[in-house]
């Protein structure tokens, strides 16, 4: 059998042309070094790779690419405005020291642009690339609000960019006259109108949620909360001096604004509250931890077999801490519950910010959109229509009337 030949006499392996993704930059790596060529797919970059290469061949150490030997100033790419301004949101749109998903919608954003355009000098990025843009957005399949909001940020960083003095302002400025996609007069996807839950599917899902999800969502549909503050409720932030109890959440959605958001508890909602009171102030009241402890008191209860026999309480149950329910419900951990107890009833999925706008239709056909208004702790009664559909038992009993 022929003899393996020794590394020495082996031929040099060829490095492959490899991405860096974090900054869109060529590289080779060679022997456990990494060099880097210059803006991944670029001519320079190519060359750069292929005099990599020929070191290779030659048994040389692969030395860096050479700056140009000109003095041309540094051209702003739109990679390069996309990249700085993800870094820019990622520092910017944090809440209560976490960043929130906005910076996430802002990346996935500029992602496309760059895409299309990363190596393009940003000052011509102009309205007929954004439509470029926009139109691979809606072949990914993303709807036309998803669309609109996309484009709104890919404006966002341009001007940023200006700001500063990266690019011309000409620049936001040509992109702002680019209009917004309209319903009906594009092939995007058009999503589903968020509708208000019937009450009677919400009263079969409580039946089949544990009973501190099943408070959580009597106490929501009540007040027309948001979803998070329902999981953030604590003691300290209730004020129960008067007949009516209020709630000011610690941490609400337009906080950013300056606006105080109020939720107003009436005697079922205090009814309902009331139990979970009785502890620290800054404990939240509904803690996935007493619904557990709640359901193995349950179970135990039933128990057929002797404690004599069979296993003790507790002996069973895994002692890991990544097993072992927390003491705050996320709003997505609040959501699969709800799911769960919808697949287990028999009954439609939804979800629980649809009983945000079942709360705020009954309060629009009760008491007018102006008290819709303040329930949902909107600025403007336009955004309250938005959620509280139109009493339309009174058209028909105009139309009886008079038609």
């Amino acid at each position: 059998m022929p003899r393996r030949p020794s590394k020495a006499a082996r031929p040099p392996r060829v490095p492959s042309y490899c991405l860096h993704r974090a900054s869109g930059q060529a590289y080779v790596k060679v022997r456990g070094k990494v060099t880097y060529l210059g803006v991944y797919g670029s001519d320079a970059s190519r060359t750069a790779y292929a005099a990599a290469v020929a070191d290779v061949l030659v048994g040389r150490s692969v030395s860096p690419p050479k700056p140009a030997a000109d003095n041309r100033p540094h051209v702003v790419t739109v990679r390069e405005v996309c990249d700085r301004f993800v870094a820019y949101a990622r520092g910017y749109y944090v809440k209560n020291d976490k960043v929130t998903a906005e910076a996430g919608m802002v990346a996935t954003a500029c992602g496309h642009a760059a895409a299309l355009f990363g190596d393009q000098p940003a000052e011509k990025f102009g309205p007929l690339a954004l439509k470029s843009v926009r139109e691979r957005m809606i072949a990914k399949g993303l709807a036309r609000s998803t669309v609109n909001q996309s484009i709104n940020r890919l404006r966002r960083a341009f001007r940023w960019a200006a700001g500063e003095e990266l690019i011309p302002a000409s620049i936001p400025t040509a992109l702002a006259t680019v209009p917004g996609l309209r319903a009906g007069r594009t092939t995007a996807r058009e999503t589903a109108p968020i509708l208000p839950v019937a009450d009677g599917v919400v009263d079969a899902t409580v039946a089949a949620l544990p009973e501190v999800v099943g408070d959580m969502v009597r106490l929501q549909r009540l007040t027309g909360m948001r979803p998070g503050e329902v999981c953030d409720l604590r003691p300290c932030d209730v004020d129960r001096t008067g007949d009516v109890w209020t709630y000011r959440p610690a941490s609400h959605k337009t906080q950013h604004h300056g606006r105080e958001r109020v939720v107003f508890l009436g005697p079922k909602s205090q009814a309902i509250l009331l139990r979970y009171l009785a502890r620290g102030a800054s404990s939240l009241c509904f803690r996935p931890c007493d619904s557990e402890a709640k359901r193995r008191a349950e179970v135990h209860a039933a128990r057929l077999t002797p404690l004599s026999c069979g296993n003790r309480p507790g002996t069973n149950v895994r002692q890991s801490p990544a097993f072992q329910p927390g003491d705050r419900y996320s709003v997505c951990s609040y959501r699969q519950a709800i799911t769960r107890a919808c697949e287990k009833a028999g009954v439609g999925h939804w979800r629980p910010n649809q009983l945000r706008h079942t709360a705020a239709t009954e309060v629009r056909a009760r008491f007018g959109l102006e008290a819709s208004q303040v329930v949902l702790g909107h600025s403007t009664a336009r955004t309250s229509e938005i959620y509280a559909e139109k009493n339309l038992a009174a058209g028909a009993a105009v139309a009886l009337a008079i038609g």
